[in-house]
C-alpha cells in the first residue's frame, strides 16, 4: 500500500513534529525538540519528504528502510526558506534539499523516527 500525503502528515504529527506553514504544495515541519526543518511536498497526489542537503551523508541509511527511496538529484523550491540556496536554471539562487519518496506508512514512520534519532543524537 502506498503512503498517501495524509498518512505521512499523520506520522509527522504522531512523532510530535510541528507544522509551521503551508504554501502551495509544501508544508514545513520542525522536528521535536529541535529547530531542524523538513518539508512535505505533494505533487500529483504523491508525497515526498525533503531534508536539508547536509543530511545527504545518511541517504544510504534511509534507503535501507523498506518503503523509502531517495529521489535522484536535488529538489528545488523557493518556499523551503530554511534550506541553503544555489544557482539552478536561473541567475537567482533557489533553496534546495534531498527528497525521499515514501511508499509505505511503516516506511514513513521508520524514516521519521530515524531522522529524529540522527538529529537529536
Amino acid at each position: 500500500m502506498s503512503a498517501s500525503p495524509e498518512q505521512i502528515n499523520e506520522q509527522l504529527i504522531a512523532s510530535e513534529c510541528r507544522s509551521n506553514f503551508k504554501i502551495k504544495n509544501i508544508t514545513e515541519y520542525m522536528l521535536p525538540k529541535s529547530k531542524e526543518a523538513i518539508y512535505l511536498h505533494i505533487e500529483g497526489g504523491q508525497a515526498k519528504l525533503v531534508l536539508r542537503p547536509a543530511l545527504e551523508v545518511f541517504s544510504d541509511d534511509f534507503n535501507k528502510i523498506e518503503g523509502v527511496s531517495r529521489i535522484a538529484g536535488f529538489f528545488h523550491s523557493s518556499e523551503m526558506t530554511r534550506f541553503p540556496t544555489r544557482i539552478f536554471k536561473s541567475t537567482n539562487p533557489i533553496h534546495y534539499g534531498i527528497g525521499f519518496k515514501m511508499t509505505s506508512v511503516e516506511g514513513a514512520k521508520d524514516f521519521i523516527t530515524s531522522l529524529i534519532k540522527i538529529i537529536n543524537g
